[in-house]
């Protein structure tokens, strides 16, 4: 009998995978090299252990994980519904004081054990299931008013939770799933008077915190007090305009050593650019942009409206998150603490951004099914 041949294609889902690999790798070595102080080095045995390079092979099991769900178990109704309301109340639940863990003024993290995790991103994925199965449940009834504004009133709901300590991830989670809806059939008019509200809610969470009117301010003239508020964006363009095109170095950035505020976190990018240069500015947005390119051809590929569906707010999401953190970084946007996914150091958003491209492996691998790939025969 003769030996089956073996086809070995790559398959879209697996370059998502590569993708992620090298984010991941990125990331580490950003971190590890922001982390640097003057009076302390990594050694070898730190290296191979340190925090950031436990959490990236956690978040490739996340992927693994996320790539065995199938998509039909997140269409399901009692799914969506749980994961929302288990959302809803941990976005509460972390604004208790004794319960929710503050960091540098805000209440975004709740201790489970030794590991901390932010209800913000579980929120931010959850609302994106939610979308994606709402929209396919009711697909001939988005034209209808009061199943738009019963829509509308769970993502305000979720994002306004959200938006009482995290206001860049409260505004992503509600401009991504108005883009879902937008997608699926909802008529414009009727979302941008829905947006009206939602509009005035946002300006009333800017108002009542006096931290984001000044950076508010800060954005509009952060020269205007280079050594208060707008510190954050000053040192990051000095970060910005020291690397040039070829860069300082790996290592040899100077913005670290204690000038540069969240150096590991929001601003990582700065220092990538001062360290890397131009060279390593393109190299994650090329990553980004491979990503995006990738998962528009897995949602190209299927023919299911919520797989559709879901594989453009996985995408949105990190595209816009990526896109908010640079315009950030670079002085185009007011400073939102908001982190660039998959690069900045983080466990919760590794992990669950990790989980949701694996969805997009999952997709991947049932189109091939339907299609009789030869490799899943």
């Amino acid at each position: 009998m003769a030996d089956r041949p073996t086809d070995l294609r790559m398959r879209t889902g697996d370059l998502i995978l590569i993708l992620l690999v090298a984010m991941l790798g990125t990331g580490i070595v950003a971190v590890q090299s922001a982390g640097l102080s003057v009076a302390n080095d990594l050694p070898m045995h730190d290296a191979l252990t340190h925090r950031s390079l436990l959490l990236a092979g956690g978040a490739i099991l996340a992927f693994i994980a996320g790539s065995w769900i199938s998509p039909a178990l997140l269409q399901r109704k009692w799914v969506a519904w749980a994961l929302l309301a288990l959302a809803a109340m941990l976005a509460i639940v972390v604004l208790v004081p004794g319960i929710g863990r503050e960091v540098n003024g805000a209440r975004r993290w709740l201790d489970v054990g030794p590991v901390g995790f932010q209800p913000s991103e579980l929120a931010k994925w959850a609302l994106v299931v939610f979308m994606a199965g709402a929209c396919t449940w009711w697909a001939r009834s988005l034209g209808r008013f009061r199943v738009l504004l019963l829509l509308s009133a769970i993502i305000g709901l979720l994002g306004a939770l959200v938006l009482l300590e995290d206001l860049g991830t409260a505004v992503l989670m509600v401009a991504v799933a108005g883009a879902m809806l937008l997608a699926a059939g909802a008529k414009l008019w009727q979302l941008s008077l829905l947006a009206v509200p939602g509009l005035g809610i946002v300006a009333a969470g800017i108002a009542m915190e006096p931290y984001r009117m000044q950076r508010l301010h800060a954005f509009m003239d952060p020269f205007a007090d280079p050594a208060g508020n707008g510190y954050h964006v000053v040192q990051s363009m000095a970060a910005i305009a020291g690397g040039g095109l070829g860069g300082r170095g790996l290592g040899n950035g100077i913005q670290k050593y204690g000038y540069l505020p969240e150096d590991t976190t929001d601003f990582i990018f700065a220092v990538i650019c001062e360290e890397a240069g131009l060279g390593g500015a393109l190299l994650v947005v090329a990553l980004f942009g491979a990503v995006l390119i990738t998962g528009w051809t897995i949602l190209r590929n299927t023919n299911s409206p919520h797989h559709r569906l879901l594989c453009l707010g996985v995408l949105l999401t990190i595209g816009a998150q990526a896109l908010m953190n640079l315009l950030v970084v670079t002085g185009l946007a007011p400073t939102k603490g908001i982190a660039l996914p998959l690069i900045s150091n983080g466990g919760t958003g590794w992990l669950m951004t990790a989980f949701a491209l694996g969805w997009l492996k999952a997709i991947d691998t049932h189109t091939a099914r339907l299609n009789q790939d030869p490799l899943l025969a």
